[in-house]
């Protein structure tokens, strides 16, 4: 795991449990952000790949900390220093996209690092300073897919405006927050003492209409909060990584709720017992799980989904 030095803003790695106590940024990407090779080109530029030397080195160097990204990135830092914490961790930079390895590790471990995290600052950068709170789901923060483990996950969570005001902290502002998001309080609040009350269904329809930039990524922003791991294949599609991902749920899950998603009608595409995205279970938030149906198990063979349900209805069918 890579981590920034708050006061220097460099890289250091660590790995298993010798991870410091660490701030985490939570944010929607612009066009400017900055990598992990940036951010090592500029604490040594001579030793990189590309041969910086002199007035060049400068350039680039220049370039790479006129970016909104960078100072993103500085800002952060600032603030988790501010706290007291002597690292933070930040994805744009924080983790090297261009070993596919490592970013697949970096995905399925994603939730378990927002989840250990000292405290978590949520930057909404279309927030202006001394805007009224009732606007503050306007932000395409709640939008995004990867958003809703970071902001589930954390112990603590912090929202700032674009020029790094706080606005007020997650548990302050859990009744805004639910109204936007259809998130219970209760899992806002403390998200580990919920495990298990809500149903499949309802945990999904929490990921419903928000978007990622990959397609694929709706599926895998969600691996964390069902607690599934799967290698990651940019270039399959999003509706064959939202099947594997629900094919990994139901390994581990006899909740039946999983199957209570509504198609939308459209009579030329093939639907079977697994939904094509998260979207079909917008209307799923009030669906909880049936006690009586915990020890009715099911399993896909070659020939599809076998399945025991318990009839719920009345006795007798009337003619």
């Amino acid at each position: 795991m890579w981590l920034l030095d708050t006061s220097t803003l460099a890289l250091s790695s660590f790995m298993g449990d010798d991870v410091p106590p660490y701030a985490i940024l939570s944010h929607t990407w612009g066009a400017e952000e900055v990598s992990l090779q940036d951010m090592l080109s500029l604490q040594n530029p001579v030793n990189q790949t590309f041969d910086f030397r002199g007035a060049l080195a400068q350039k680039l160097v220049l370039a790479i900390k006129d970016r909104a990204g960078y100072l993103k990135i500085k800002q952060c830092c600032a603030q988790a220093l501010t706290d007291g914490y002597k690292y933070a961790w930040v994805d744009t930079c924080c983790i090297d996209k261009t070993n596919s390895s490592e970013l697949s590790e970096a995905i399925n471990s994603m939730f378990r690092w927002y989840q250990n995290a000292a405290e978590c600052y949520a930057f909404l950068d279309d927030i202006e300073p001394g805007s009224d709170l009732d606007r503050l789901g306007d932000s395409k923060w709640f939008s995004r897919g990867w958003t809703l483990q970071e902001l589930i996950a954390p112990p603590s969570v912090v929202f700032f405006d674009r020029s790094w005001t706080k606005i007020g902290t997650r548990a302050a502002l859990t009744a805004i927050i639910g109204r936007r998001t259809g998130i219970p309080s209760d899992v806002l609040v403390d998200y580990q003492q919920t495990l298990g009350h809500y149903s499949l269904a309802q945990t999904m329809s929490w990921a419903s209409k928000r978007e990622t930039t990959r397609a694929e990524d709706r599926a895998y922003s969600l691996l964390g909060l069902f607690n599934v791991n799967m290698p990651m294949l940019y270039g399959e599609g999003g509706a064959e990584a939202f099947l594997r991902l629900q094919l990994e749920i139901i390994k581990t899950s006899v909740d039946h709720s999983i199957f209570a998603w509504i198609g939308d009608g459209d009579s030329d595409r093939l639907e079977g017992p697994f939904a094509l995205s998260a979207d079909c279970f917008a209307q799923c938030g009030d669906i909880v799980v049936n006690p009586l149906a915990d020890k009715l198990t099911y399993e896909m063979t070659n020939l599809g989904l076998r399945i025991k349900c318990r009839w719920m209805g009345k006795s007798k069918l009337s003619t």
